[in-house]
């Protein structure tokens, strides 16, 4: 299991051997979509809030699908896209895989076998924040800039 600060070390080299532009905050601790209101309130955030749902297949493979912190997990589209039926794993097993914590899962920097399902209209937002790990920490970056950033990762991509 990964330690936070090494998924944080991550995302900050892999942003900047791209060029990618990005802007960071440091506030309290976000687990849970109300704190992540209040902050971005309190900090006058505008960008789009992404929330990454950890899944499994029935033949033990995994997904992150990242998509809008308002939009729902659509288990019949992820079936027809991937070919199998998704389940949303609990935190305790997503943690074991990916050593993020629940409310806070960065999907950026994970392991090979873990497949990514991008919810292709994030890449249309302005700026888009999730938490590189640490939950104290957000990045925001540019919609356009989704796929070069995920992209660069060994991961099966899928776009939804």
């Amino acid at each position: 299991m990964q330690s936070l600060q090494k998924i944080y070390a991550f995302n900050t080299q892999r942003l900047k051997s791209l060029a990618i532009p990005y802007r960071e905050w440091e506030h309290e601790s976000i687990l849970d979509f109300e704190t992540d209101q209040k902050v971005a309130e309190r900090l006058g955030w505008t960008g789009v809030h992404t929330k990454s749902i950890f899944m499994k297949f029935k033949d033990h493979g995994y997904a992150l699908y990242l998509t809008d912190k308002d939009s729902r997990m659509d288990s019949k589209k992820i079936k027809t896209l991937i070919g199998k039926r998704p389940s949303i794993c609990t935190g305790e097993e997503m943690t074991a895989q990916l050593g993020c914590l629940p409310g806070a899962v960065c999907p950026v920097g994970l392991p090979e076998h873990v497949a990514i399902i991008i919810d292709s209209s994030l890449y249309a937002c302005e700026e888009l924040l999730y938490t590189p790990g640490i939950p104290e920490i957000t990045f925001g970056v540019a919609g356009k800039h989704l796929k070069q950033l995920l992209g660069s990762e060994s991961n099966s991509i899928y776009e939804l």
